[in-house]
């Protein structure tokens, strides 16, 4: 698994990146870190006390219209870092007090990536992605990644398609769910903290209930209860350019039919409150610590 012909996410772009040519995602053979941190937003069962050590990488293989990341997912975005600088990086996080690795988009550069997580790191490997995902590609980190923490953003290819230009995404994403939860099994839990397991995100988008239901059928149908963990996410913020109804938070009324219908499901995992929909939640990337970035 190397840069000269990239084929490491779905659109299957073919380049040589290594030799300067560019992909969808745009990005160069070396991996590009927008900001490292200690992240005390995501779901408490990461986050803990600590804070989950969320490595933000820039370029994504999705671009979604509506991304509140678009400042690094947008482009080619970040310090160029090498598979030691990244692993100094984690080093460094753990000491401040880290609870797990976060690896945020990291899929466009997983070959840099790979060598960064050995030795296995002695706190638990996040793999934070879109749910795009190639399986092939998510078996060269069987063994490294503890918690998958993949979006299942949408049942409906139109929709699909029109937001992230990808109308292949519900049958790649229930391909790549399947083999993340083969790899980690049943979540594990050390208390009220996961050790292991995949929590599948999903983000209600305003005016689309109808995808969020048939998310929901299709992972109450496919996995057994409790074998994997739902987060349910109401945090969808306007960030412009998108007209009705994607220029709206999601309604009470929205938020509450989908939360019924993940209950009817018997899926278990996290909910969001309303205050949840604040820009002021998404992380200052034109703000980097250099002490976290060497």
């Amino acid at each position: 698994m190397d840069y000269s012909r990239c084929e490491l996410c779905p659109r299957m772009c073919g380049v040589n990146r290594g030799a300067g040519q560019k992909g969808f995602c745009g990005c160069p053979d070396t991996a590009l870190v927008a900001k490292a941190m200690l992240h005390k937003w995501e779901e408490p069962a990461l986050a803990g006390s600590g804070g989950s050590g969320a490595v933000f990488f820039g370029g994504c293989t999705l671009g979604c219209k509506y991304c509140q990341n678009a400042a690094i997912s947008g482009g080619p975005v970040g310090t160029p870092t090498d598979s030691a600088g990244l692993r100094r990086m984690f080093e460094e996080l753990m000491a401040q007090g880290a609870e797990n690795i976060d690896l945020v988009t990291p899929t466009q550069f997983l070959p840099t990536l790979l060598p960064a997580l050995t030795p296995k790191l002695p706190v638990p490997v996040v793999y934070n992605c879109g749910g795009y995902e190639r399986v092939e590609t998510l078996r060269a980190l069987e063994g490294k990644v503890d918690i998958y923490l993949p979006d299942l953003k949408y049942a409906d290819p139109s929709l699909a398609a029109v937001l992230s230009g990808a109308a292949d995404y519900f049958s790649v994403a229930a391909d790549a769910l399947r083999e993340m939860v083969r790899q980690t099994g049943t979540p594990q839990w050390n208390g009220e903290k996961i050790l292991r397991g995949t929590i599948v995100r999903h983000l209600i988008l305003p005016g689309q209930v109808d995808n969020s239901l048939r998310v929901l059928d299709w992972i109450g149908e496919t996995f057994a209860p409790g074998q994997v963990l739902v987060s349910l996410m109401r945090q969808y913020t306007p960030m412009g350019g998108l007209g009705a109804p994607f220029d709206r938070r999601v309604t009470e009324e929205e938020y509450e039919a989908v939360l019924s219908w993940m209950y009817l499901n018997r899926l278990e995992g996290f909910t969001q409150e309303a205050t949840a929909a604040d820009a002021g939640f998404i992380p200052d990337f034109s703000a980097q610590d250099d002490r976290r970035l060497r």
